[in-house]
């Protein structure tokens, strides 16, 4: 995944039912029959519990259906030209790590602010990992750059995450990146509009296929996934990782 840098971005269903039509009540030669000799209401309607639960199947389906569950799920989206739509539920993913003030590159300072960082990852690829130690197509990753603060509230020492200072995007498409490897790298702005690709002759291209342990991706920063990828033996043989 991306590392920080200084060196720039990289239905209610109401129902009624008739009373149900009893026998007269008069004396009569013969007895009086009644149509339910049990009083409660599901012995006097029959159907009540049946329609009582296909309305509520009804609405289970209307609420979960792919059209109104909220997007969630991590999946890709792009545009007719090919831009990247921002990930607004990645918050809800996996988190995999987090970082302060990692730089990397020549024109990376050591001395500037630090940033921290915190990696996400969609559910679907996350437990496909988890089961071959390997990404499978459509996987994203995101990276969240955060100011860091020392002063706030009754904090005396140490330092805290405060607002966003960018978001980056890594997408696993095997189809649309054939030549950087089936990965495609995007940054985001404030205003979260749909994204260009980073331009191909970026370092950031470079550096992830000759550094990271997984692919693109810098499993050797994510604790809980790199004995994953040990076990599975994916780990490149190459690298400093």
């Amino acid at each position: 995944m991306l590392r920080p840098k200084n060196d720039g971005p990289f239905g209610c269903v109401k129902m009624s039912h008739p009373e149900p039509e009893h026998a007269s009540i008069h004396h009569t030669a013969r007895p009086t029959v009644y149509p339910y000799t049990d009083s409660t209401p599901e012995s006097r309607f029959p159907m009540l519990k049946t329609l009582l639960f296909l309305a509520i199947l009804l609405a289970s389906t209307t609420i979960l259906s792919p059209q109104s569950r909220p997007k969630t799920t991590g999946d890709v989206r792009f545009t007719a030209d090919g831009r990247l739509e921002f990930p607004a539920a990645y918050r809800e993913w996996i988190f995999l790590s987090s970082g302060r003030g990692m730089t990397y590159g020549p024109a990376a300072d050591p001395n500037g602010p630090p940033l921290f960082d915190n990696v996400f990852v969609n559910p679907t690829s996350y437990r496909e990992f988890l089961k071959s130690g390997r990404w499978p197509d459509k996987t994203m990753f995101v990276l969240e750059v955060r100011h860091a603060a020392t002063e706030g509230s009754i904090n005396k020492g140490g330092q805290f995450q405060k607002d966003v200072a960018g978001v980056e995007v890594e997408v696993k498409d095997l189809k649309r990146f054939t030549d950087t490897e089936g990965w495609g790298y995007f940054g985001f702005d404030q205003e979260r509009k749909p994204a260009d690709q980073i331009p191909k002759t970026e370092s950031c291209y470079e550096c992830h296929s000759k550094n990271a342990a997984v692919e693109h991706t810098f499993v050797q920063f994510y604790p809980t996934l790199i004995d994953v990828a040990t076990t599975h033996k994916t780990v490149k043989a190459t690298g400093p990782h």
